[in-house]
């Protein structure tokens, strides 16, 4: 197991201590062990939107929540009917779970199943007290 020292990017850095920890969590996460659902991470401008492949899956069968700064997307294992008899079965209708590690101002705006994709979508939202600015200099008194 490889470990990397971040110690010289944190050294002159304030306020990531969470970074060691999404680092941390992306290596301990095999991303290729697991490739179902397959999915896609859009940007757009100041907003994101990830694609996730769930053909067979309905409304009911998703849920979508937020903890942490850590979208997951579960899906229900489909049932199977027994009055089918299949000459072939590939369609995977296996139950999953997604996680996605979020930055702290990314929020999850809304979500819809359509055509087979489950489209989630995200917007960062910079609060006031994170955009630039400006910071007047006041005259020394005489």
């Amino acid at each position: 197991m490889r470990r990397y020292d971040l110690a010289p990017l944190l050294r002159s850095s304030v306020g990531f201590d969470r970074f060691d920890q999404l680092f941390d969590a992306a290596r301990q996460s095999d991303g290729g062990a697991n490739p179902y659902p397959p999915y896609n991470i859009e940007k757009l401008d100041d907003s994101y939107r990830i694609s996730l492949a769930v053909a067979g899956f309905s409304e009911g069968d998703v849920e979508i929540t937020v903890k942490e700064n850590v979208l997951i997307v579960e899906g229900k294992p489909l049932t199977e009917r027994e009055d089918i008899a299949y000459l072939h079965h590939g369609i995977a209708g296996r139950g999953f779970e997604r996680r996605f590690q979020l930055a702290d101002n990314v929020q999850v705006t809304g979500a819809k199943l359509e055509n087979g994709l489950l489209h989630v979508d995200l917007e960062r939202h910079t609060p006031e007290h994170l955009k630039p600015r400006r910071i007047e200099i006041e005259k020394a008194a005489a």
